[in-house]
């Protein structure tokens, strides 16, 4: 049984969509950021509060305190895209890599979706998050983050012009992998619409019964 450590409100996300997609038996140990126990004014280390990136317990399991978390067997491994990787391999079919070519190629775009777009796509996110009224300064953060997606985006924009999919011609790992990438950068309207291709593929992505499962529980789950 593989045993998945984290919330629906983090990167786990993408594995919990993975996992649905791939079939495989697997369980949710809920392991909160400590951040969002102090923002409810809860100190992660009370020995009443929740299991969370800052408890002992955790913190053996990952020292960088930080989820999602996969147990599998003797296997435990840190980092969504790279357990993405591992889950579409375990689980073969058609979302996984069906030779090392299309190994290489899944692994090429999740490290190029982790250095050159999330760092800028999360900025975009966090900014929308505080709300649809943005003061200058949060102004000047989107448009200097979108900006900076431009020469990324038009990758992807290259690619989708000539492909379907990110790899093999149909949905796989790496599809989910850079769909929840970009997603961050999604609620900035200016920058998806300039990408006509990439919106359009990423509605594709976000239409999947898997996905709006878990973009479900994820707005379910409380902030």
């Amino acid at each position: 049984m593989i045993t998945l450590y984290g919330t629906y409100r983090s990167r786990a996300t993408r594995n919990i969509w993975a996992l649905s997609e791939l079939g495989l038996q697997w369980q949710l140990r809920p392991v909160i950021q400590a951040y969002r126990l102090e923002a409810r004014g809860t100190d992660p280390h009370a020995p009443t509060a929740p299991l969370n990136t800052l408890s002992a317990e955790f913190l053996r399991l990952s020292p960088a305190g930080a989820i999602p978390v996969m147990e599998d067997g003797g296997l435990v491994l840190s980092e969504s895209l790279a357990i993405n990787l591992y889950l579409a391999k375990k689980a073969g079919g058609p979302l996984a890599p069906k030779d090392a070519q299309e190994e290489a190629l899944m692994l090429q775009w999740a490290l190029y979706g982790a250095t050159s777009i999330e760092n800028d796509a999360l900025e975009i996110s966090f900014a929308y998050a505080k709300g649809e009224d943005f003061p200058e300064a949060r102004q000047k953060i989107v448009d200097a983050a979108a900006d900076r997606l431009a020469r990324p985006f038009a990758v992807l924009e290259s690619h989708l012009a000539t492909h379907s999919h990110m790899v093999g011609g149909r949905f796989t790992v790496a599809d989910i992998n850079m769909a929840e990438v970009v997603r961050y950068a999604q609620p900035h309207l200016p920058l998806m619409e300039r990408f006509e291709r990439v919106k359009r593929w990423l509605d594709l992505c976000q239409s999947r019964p898997a996905f709006r499962e878990m973009w479900r529980k994820r707005l379910d789950e409380p902030a």
